[in-house]
């Protein structure tokens, strides 16, 4: 198995576990809407609460749209894999956890019909609380899962990638690395 391809499966397993396992754990021990398990006081929680919709609740109720972005997302990703030189195996991670993500909660949605989200990020912090209602009319950032995570993480990771080393597949078409210097020679 190439090196991208090991990597890519990898990341890709372990997300879905980790998203899955975290969301069962919540869905048994967290009453939906009602328990809360403090994490850090003031700044972070687990509670149990259904999306859906996108980040921030956005488009409540497309579940089809976002079945048909999970298919359209496999599709890119399974073009940029088959793209990829087999050593690039940071990239086939990333890829596998972009997906991941993308599968976790496309599995909620084609179980449930909504996004099981848990990681509660807000602040009572005195100065902050008052600022953060009044500029963003709450002092708690939308719930999240870790699928949610990944797709932040991955996309953030990727992009940075690209920016600092660029596209790799580039690399292959570009004349200065391939010695064309595009030239034509006559016989």
């Amino acid at each position: 198995m190439k090196n991208k391809y090991l990597w890519f499966t990898g990341v890709l397993v372990l997300g879905l576990i980790a998203d899955q396992a975290t969301k069962e754990w919540v869905v048994r021990n967290l009453e939906y809407g009602i328990d809360e398990v403090h994490i850090i006081d003031g700044w972070l929680s687990f509670v149990h609460a259904h999306n859906t919709g996108a980040a921030f609740s956005m488009f409540e109720g497309a579940h089809y749209l976002f079945l048909a972005f999970t298919v359209i997302a496999t599709l890119v990703v399974v073009d940029m894999m088959r793209r990829l030189p087999a050593d690039a195996a940071f990239l086939g991670g990333i890829l596998g956890l972009l997906l991941s993500g993308a599968y976790g909660n496309a599995i909620d949605r084609l179980r449930w019909g909504w996004v099981t989200d848990f990681v509660k990020c807000y602040t009572e912090h005195p100065s902050l609380q008052p600022w953060l209602i009044e500029t963003f009319g709450t002092n708690v950032y939308p719930i999240w899962n870790v699928a949610d995570a990944s797709l932040l993480v991955g996309v953030a990771i990727y992009l940075l990638h690209g920016l600092i080393v660029g596209d790799p597949t580039e690399a292959e078409d570009d004349p200065a690395v391939s010695g064309d210097d595009g030239a034509q020679t006559a016989s």
